[in-house]
């Protein structure tokens, strides 16, 4: 992975916007980010200090995914590096100052970061409650360091147990009473598992008030979009790219207000959608449907927040308006208090 603020080396960068008829500093332009893996993001030299053993060669190869997967699973098989490393606490305070710099260099003045505590308790070294303690006190010490704010959610897992994904739900209850926690998700296989066994711990994320969000409509059609809305109650889908293939779908999305946290070039990489041109990004925005653009992965896609915009600007003409109203839309939809939303009201 290359350092923060140069282009990545793997493969070509995305379209510029050169052509375009307005002007941007897309690298410079603040930016919101909502959907990002924080265990998917660890640079080449975080990993290194992490396992000095790795070479730049054994990292491109195992965990950036080439630019076209042929399946999410074939996807997924890279971020099972990154969990391996990430089992002790100095491992994931690593993890966290590394994309904290990364995000900063990128101009994101807020970020949302989401991980699945129980996974870094495999080693056995840490408990859930010490995973989670560990990655809010390097996360405050962070936004303190770099000045971009940012929350965490935790992520279960769509093959957990009810029983584990309650145990996620109390860990967001517990540790939003002292640290930036502010909401629960749940990622995995949307075909092979559906939501209901999941739906007493939403439940309990609700009834605290906290932030709900659903990895939904990426591997699974519409259905599973549906599924989420009604089964969670959420407001905010992650990806949810497929919600386009069923217009009585994208009429709820829309008049309903649910955000979409969209991450292009990752969707093109697991083979989500077809091509960049053919995201459906923009036509769910034409159709009023409230999207906000995200990385997703930006060590396994290789990708900056800054080159979404590059390729987004060259591909469906967006200006710098149109990035403009995706922020604001990420910032309402955003799990932030209201002191740290009125803030960043005044720079995006």
């Amino acid at each position: 992975m290359p350092a923060a603020d140069t282009p990545p080396s793997r493969r070509a960068a995305g379209p510029g916007i050169e052509g375009t008829t307005n002007a941007m500093d897309l690298a410079a332009a603040p930016k919101i980010e909502l959907h990002s893996h924080l265990d998917c993001c660890l640079s080449f030299e975080a990993a290194h200090r992490i396992e000095p053993s790795i070479t730049r060669e054994h990292y491109d190869r195992n965990f950036v995914a080439p630019p076209r997967c042929p399946s999410l699973a074939d996807y997924l098989a890279y971020t099972m590096n990154y969990r391996r490393l990430l089992q002790s606490e100095r491992a994931l305070r690593i993890a966290v100052a590394d994309v904290f710099a990364q995000m900063a260099a990128d101009g994101i003045v807020y970020a949302e970061l989401r991980f699945a505590p129980l996974i870094h308790t495999e080693s056995g070294a840490m408990s859930a409650d010490e995973v989670v303690a560990c990655v809010s006190e390097e996360t405050v010490r962070q936004i303190a360091a770099t000045g971009v704010e940012a929350t965490l959610i935790l992520c279960t897992l769509r093959d957990y147990s009810a029983e584990q994904s309650i145990e996620t739900a109390r860990l967001v209850e517990r540790h939003a009473k002292s640290g930036p926690v502010a909401g629960m998700d749940i990622a995995g296989d949307e075909i092979a598992y559906p939501l209901k066994v999941h739906a007493p711990a939403f439940d309990f994320v609700r009834e605290a008030g906290l932030g709900i969000t659903v990895h939904a409509g990426e591997a699974g059609g519409p259905e599973s979009v549906h599924e989420a809305l009604d089964v969670t109650g959420t407001t905010r889908i992650g990806h949810g790219v497929r919600s386009v293939e069923d217009p009585e779908l994208v009429a709820r999305l829309a008049e309903s207000g649910v955000h979409l946290e969209m991450c292009p070039t990752c969707n093109v990489q697991t083979s989500a959608v077809e091509s960049y041109e053919s995201h459906p990004v923009d036509r769910l925005r034409r159709a009023g449907v409230r999207v906000g653009i995200s990385t997703d992965t930006r060590a396994v896609t290789d990708v900056r927040l800054r080159q979404e915009y590059e390729r987004l600007a060259a591909t469906f003409g967006w200006t710098s308006g149109d990035f403009a109203q995706v922020n604001r839309n990420a910032l309402d939809a955003a799990f932030a208090t209201p002191e740290v939303k009125a803030r960043i009201a005044t720079i995006i």
